[in-house]
């Protein structure tokens, strides 16, 4: 059984900014998008909660979100300028282990999560990805941003594990990094020309690109596989909130609801 965490639920908005998809549901934050009669925030904590998650934060500031987040029991951290000065914010307020999501992950599962605590390494800070095969098989025809190296594609899942205190200087790694995360080999870059050129030629792996990213941060960091392909679905456009839709709604052993 996993012990307790806390966890922290990215849900900020940019001022002025009218989200896209927000837009296309008709709600006033992407956050409050309902999904078969619940908003994506409260499936998110309903998930974090089935792991073991006893503390839980989002945060935000839009209004529809603050009472959202009061109505289902969340602490609320103000967010800062963009991700990973909000997750440093809360990590100052939660502590170490934290569990990093977003408020758009409207699939995940408590199996998900306790699965990538269980399978997490000696690590200060871990991330989920999922590989292409596991993905596409799970959600046919999704298009997701891949990350091409030695082993295989991978796509991100939004989970992050602050497993130690010490995680508070991969957070300024991720802060650095935080404009190039579609770029990789502008990431690989920062490991120098060596394991740029392994990447260039296509004999890097993810694990060692993490794991020395990590370490030039004062860290130790590690990739963790997930089996379950829906992990790496979000819903970042219009048309990947049509996908889950689609998919909370399908009969059969392959639906959310059986992962």
């Amino acid at each position: 059984m996993t012990a307790p965490f806390a966890a922290l639920i990215l849900a900020g908005s940019r001022a002025g900014v009218v989200d896209p998809v927000a837009a296309y549901a008709g709600v006033p934050h992407k956050a409050m998008i309902l999904l078969q009669g619940t908003t994506l925030l409260a499936r998110v904590a309903t998930a974090l909660r089935g792991a073991g998650a006893g503390r839980i934060a989002v945060s935000a500031d839009h209004p529809a979100v603050l009472i959202e987040a009061m109505r289902l029991g969340l602490e609320v951290i103000p967010p800062a300028a963009g991700p990973s000065d909000s997750v440093a914010r809360g990590f100052d307020v939660l502590g170490a282990p934290l569990l990093v999501t977003t408020a758009d992950h409207a699939l995940l599962k408590p199996e998900w999560v306790a699965r990538f605590i269980a399978d997490t390494p000696a690590a200060d800070v871990a991330a989920l990805l999922a590989r292409r095969p596991e993905v596409e098989a799970a959600a046919p025809g999704t298009r997701r941003t891949w990350l091409r190296f030695a082993d295989g594609s991978w796509s991100g899942c939004n989970l992050f594990w602050l497993a130690t205190p010490q995680a508070a200087a991969a957070i300024g790694l991720w802060r650095d990094v935080e404009a190039d995360r579609k770029r990789p080999w502008r990431i690989v870059r920062r490991l120098g020309p060596g394991l740029l050129l392994r990447y260039l030629t296509g004999r890097l792996t993810l694990a060692t690109a993490i794991r020395h990213l990590g370490r030039r941060a004062g860290v130790e960091a590690a990739v963790v596989a997930t089996p379950f392909g829906l992990a790496a679905v979000d819903v970042d456009k219009p048309v990947d909130l049509d996908l889950v839709r689609h998919l909370v709604d399908r009969p059969g052993p392959s639906s959310p609801h059986s992962c």
